[in-house]
């Protein structure tokens, strides 16, 4: 399975930070965002990603290149300044990603998500992994029902990760350009081809700077601790 790394972004948010870095290259415990996710999906095995690029893409060419030095295989989808969102941003890649079923991970995210349990097969036009609504997100997304299907009732909505597998037949009937993912996903919803799970584990949308500097502190904290419990020798 190929993966897509959503990267081209301007990051308003995150400004001062990103008006001289992409977001996904700001650093997380000596090492950039973006390759925390690509360390762990190349140990859940999958070797191929496609990254789009828009504000600063450069860098992020200059910087992964073509993934070797982490086991991997980069291409890149270049992107207007301004990006094409979500969604105009992966029909873009869709001739790289190819017929089969693709992973897509948001460049703004950091979670201990085990990627390899990710279903390859056996579900609709995509499949969606939920979290528990995050303070500033406290209404959510989407309902997740007994059965795995994704719908969007009222009640018990989850926050969607910005993790998700997709097929390609989602964006049927689009046009090159700027446009988000979510009315696509709301319409595949409708016809219950939509699937889900909730993931319990640790999540974070890393979308300030203050997000980006709590993470940095909680991960060289257990870095600290880890190497504490390391047996020394005599």
């Amino acid at each position: 399975m190929k993966a897509m790394i959503l990267a081209a972004g301007r990051g308003e948010r995150m400004r001062p930070l990103t008006d001289h870095t992409p977001k996904p290259l700001l650093p997380v415990a000596d090492r950039p965002l973006i390759v925390h996710q690509m360390t762990a999906l190349r140990a859940a095995g999958i070797t191929e990603l496609v990254i789009n690029t828009g504000h600063l893409g450069a860098q992020l060419t200059g910087v992964l290149g073509n993934g070797g030095a982490w086991g991997l295989r980069i291409v890149y989808s270049p992107e207007p300044p301004d990006a094409l969102e979500t969604g105009g941003g992966i029909f873009q890649a869709l001739p790289l990603l190819g017929s089969e079923p693709f992973l897509v991970v948001n460049g703004d995210v950091w979670t201990d998500y085990p990627f390899v349990r990710l279903p390859a097969a056996s579900f609709g036009l995509a499949h969606l992994v939920l979290v528990d609504n995050p303070p500033h997100h406290p209404a959510g997304d989407f309902a997740l029902r007994a059965d795995g299907v994704v719908e969007q009732a009222d009640a018990a909505r989850l926050t969607f990760s910005g993790i998700s597998i997709l097929r390609p037949e989602l964006f049927a009937g689009c046009a090159p350009g700027r446009f988000p993912l979510g009315p696509l996903l709301r319409r595949a919803m409708t016809n219950g081809q939509v699937t889900g799970e909730h993931y319990k584990g640790d999540w974070r949308d890393i979308g300030t700077p203050q997000r980006l500097a709590e993470l940095d502190r909680e991960l060289r904290q257990r870095r600290s601790e880890r190497l504490t419990l390391l047996p020394t020798g005599n």
